[in-house]
């Protein structure tokens, strides 16, 4: 006789949207003249600290150096904020659950003004 299956528990992952900025590093692939960049990521993680850590691990791992991290909460408080988001936007963040991934969404190079 075999064991009956338990039911599978219901995730507690969710998403969050994180604003990374991150300073200059050999290998790091911004622009030459660049003195940084913010990077958006949707991050998944079981609480907002856990989708931090991933995502500073991961872009750590990828040669960057990230300095500072902002979160802007989950889809839905970010719903209730009033944050208009859109079809990708929305995508992006299923995709990043579905994966248990972080995403970066967009990169904006900061440069210094002459």
């Amino acid at each position: 006789m075999s064991e009956p299956k338990k039911p599978k528990k219901p995730s507690r992952q969710q998403v969050y949207t994180l604003l990374v900025q991150i300073g200059r590093k050999k290998g790091d692939g911004l622009p030459d003249k660049a003195t940084g960049a913010a990077l958006m990521c949707f991050a998944s993680g079981v609480d907002e600290a856990e989708a931090v850590r991933e995502t500073v691990a991961i872009l750590k791992q990828a040669d960057t150096a990230p300095l500072d991290v902002t979160g802007y909460g989950t889809l839905a408080e970010r719903e209730e904020e009033g944050h208009e988001i859109d079809d990708e936007e929305r995508a992006l963040m299923q995709q990043a659950l579905d994966e248990n991934a972080v995403i970066v969404a967009q990169v904006t190079p900061f440069y210094d003004k002459l």
